[in-house]
């Protein structure tokens, strides 16, 4: 459950959730048009499991559509879910990206600081500096 609110705020933060949000009532609308107009999807239910592995491009077969405007808009949310699973990938890996780098940041600027105050490091301190220096070495 953490992850997903991890997830959330991130998509919060970044405004992802507005193109997550518009692609949801798109698939929605989708569904329900490709229900009322496709004589070949009989139920809701039909309707939403085709958006569905229209959206994952999984296109099992089990289900086509006939219509041209029913084909048309499978196209348009394959294509939109495309996008949106892209943008969504993105987002997540340059937030996590620009976390490591603050992170890294953070450790320089504490390094640093440390090497400024160098004589009035403890024993402790000292060793400790001594270690972070040879693992930098190391790399």
């Amino acid at each position: 459950m953490r992850k997903l609110r991890i997830l959330y705020g991130i998509f919060k933060r970044t405004g992802a959730m507005k193109s997550l949000g518009s692609f949801l009532i798109f698939f929605f609308i989708a569904a329900v048009i490709i229900w009322l107009i496709e004589p070949t999807i009989k139920t809701f239910a039909d309707s939403l499991w085709f958006c569905f592995i229209i959206s994952t491009t999984i296109g099992l077969g089990d289900m086509t559509v006939t219509t041209l405007l029913a084909r048309f808009i499978a196209v348009i949310l394959s294509l939109y879910a495309i996008i949106v699973v892209a943008v969504l990938s993105a987002v997540i890996t340059n937030f996590y990206l620009e976390m490591m780098r603050l992170k890294r940041d953070d450790s320089i600027a504490a390094f640093i600081d440390d090497l400024e105050r160098l004589p009035e490091l403890s024993q402790e301190e000292l060793k400790a500096l001594s270690e972070k220096v040879k693992h930098f070495k190391e790399k």
